[in-house]
Formats: structure tokens, sequence, C-alpha cells
């Protein structure tokens, strides 16, 4: 293993806490990765990492060495961005994480796109709706909607999404149908609430151009997009999200659109990475791919 690959595993494993987990994103075997830090603090002659049966953890010196060799796989990341041929045909993986609905819907139908454009690109993606610590999990972007709360991330907007208050026929035939956003008290709403607990999302209407929000009773809490319209179709209550995901639902019927002279404020989608990722060629064809693509599904 070179000096460079040595530093790259070296910040990964800091990042990631793990010699395995570093080890594997950059499919190297877990021994290999074992004797080139061995190698790298021998060569130092200092100890870079404090392992325990649980975690690894940088020494002091360790951690001073971790940011010079951020700063210098930055510097080469910038100097590889630079060069013309190497911009225009980035190689290598890329970890995104979607939002699964985003990933089947908009995304993954599109994909053989993207390949056509980018060949020598390999996309690791997982899905779902919990927050995701890019550094320490090794994910160089994430697609995510609502106000984003992480300043130490770069941020670019791809669209604004439209949003619905629905429910069943189901449900409406047993509680009635409000005419009014003042009657959502006597109606019941499917709980949602973020993966890492301590967030209850109400529901936003948008009553003489001011945004009020409305937390309803719910017996049913989910913190999955699928499962939350699934629970809307079931009869479960009244939820707001993003049109496009229950757009057949409303035309089929299976779901009823509520309140639509008060409309639910838009949802803010961006993409998100590290500051340090955001002179990647991967991640930049990338993010532009998204951007033109959520253009063409979410024309502004």
């Amino acid at each position: 293993m070179d000096r460079l690959d040595t530093l790259l595993l070296f910040t990964r494993i800091v990042e990631t806490g793990s010699f395995s987990r570093a080890a594997e994103m950059l499919d190297i075997p877990r021994p290999s990765a074992t004797n080139a830090i061995k190698e790298l603090e021998g060569r130092l002659g200092v100890r870079l990492l404090d392992r325990t049966t649980r975690q690894v953890r940088p020494t002091h010196d360790g951690s001073a060495y971790y940011e010079r060799c951020v700063h210098v796989l930055s510097e080469l990341d910038d100097a590889e961005a630079s060069l013309k041929h190497v911009a225009a045909n980035p190689r290598g993986t890329l970890r995104v994480d979607l939002h699964g609905t985003h990933a089947m819907l908009i995304v993954l139908p599109q994909i053989n796109d993207f390949r056509s454009r980018y060949p020598d690109i390999d996309l690791v993606i997982s899905s779902g709706d919990r927050l995701v610590d890019l550094v320490r999990e090794g994910v160089d972007c994430v697609v995510r909607a609502g106000q984003l709360r992480d300043s130490s991330l770069i941020a670019r907007r791809l669209a604004v999404l439209p949003q619905v208050l629905c429910a069943s026929p189901d449900y409406l035939a047993r509680f009635g149908t409000p005419g009014h956003p003042d009657e959502l008290a006597d109606h019941q709403m499917v709980r949602f609430f973020s993966s890492t607990g301590g967030i209850d999302y109400p529901l936003t209407l948008l009553v003489d151009g001011v945004a009020r929000d409305f937390s309803l009773r719910g017996w049913v809490s989910v913190n999955d997009a699928e499962n939350y319209a699934l629970c809307a179709r079931r009869g479960c209550g009244i939820v707001q999200l993003p049109r496009f995901h229950v757009d057949e639902d409303l035309k089929s019927g299976r779901l009823v659109e509520l309140l639509h002279e008060w409309p639910s404020p838009s949802m803010p989608l961006s993409a998100l990475y590290p500051y340090r990722r955001q002179l990647s060629p991967r991640v930049r064809v990338f993010v532009d791919w998204l951007a033109q693509l959520y253009e063409r599904a979410f024309p502004a």
C-alpha cells in the first residue's frame, strides 16, 4: 500500500472508529489495513491510534496527524479536479444516501442515464429517512427534504416539493371531511417522528398567508415515509407529504385531498455533502446530474 493510500486509510479509520469498516469502504482486507497502520506508526515513531475491543480513537498525536492528512487529501482532490481530463471522466466509488421514496420514484428509474454518462463511477446507494453522519459513515452525499439544521455541510437546493394534506375515503366516512383548518381539532393524524427521536412533526397550513401548525391526536406513529403513506391508505388518520409521493393514490381515489383552499407549505429538497468533498469530481457530477433530474421532475 503506497503512502497516499495509507493516509486515506488512516483518515477513514479515524472517521469511522473502526478498522473493519474503513477496510470495507476501501475494499481492502482487514489484515492489510492493520499492517499498513502498524507500518505507518513505525515509520513515524509515534502511536496514532488507541485500540479497544469496541472502538478505535486517535491519540493526541493521531488527531494532529489526522488534520494534516485531511488537508493533504483535500489538496490532492483539488489538484485532480483542476485537470480537465480527470474532471471530465471522474472515476471511483461514490457513496450516497437517499430517501427511499426518492430513490424508488425519481433517481433509480433514471440511473442508467448516469451510468452512461460516467461509466467509471461505481455507486453505493443506501436508503432511509434517518439522519446520516456523513463523515463517520463514509457517505459522500445525501439528499434530504425539509429545513437544514447542520451548518457544517455544503447544501445545494435541488427542488421545492409541493405538499398535500390528505386522508382515505374510509377515514373520512368515519370522521367526516374538515371544511376549515379549525375543524382539524376534531380529527386524528398519522404521527411522523424523527428516527433520532424528539421531533414529532405537526400538520402545517397557510391560513391568511401565515403558516399555522396543527398537532392532532393520533394512535399510530411512524418514522418512514412509505409507512406514513401506507397508514394513510389504511384509514389511520390525516397525513401531509409531498404530492408526488401520493399522486397515483389521489388520481385513483385511494386518498382524498383536504382543505385545498388553505395550501400546504412547499418542502425544500437539498443535496448535502461534507465541506472537504466539495471539490471531488465524483460528488460534483452526481449533484449536477441530480439537479437536472429534479429540475425536470419539479419545474419551478
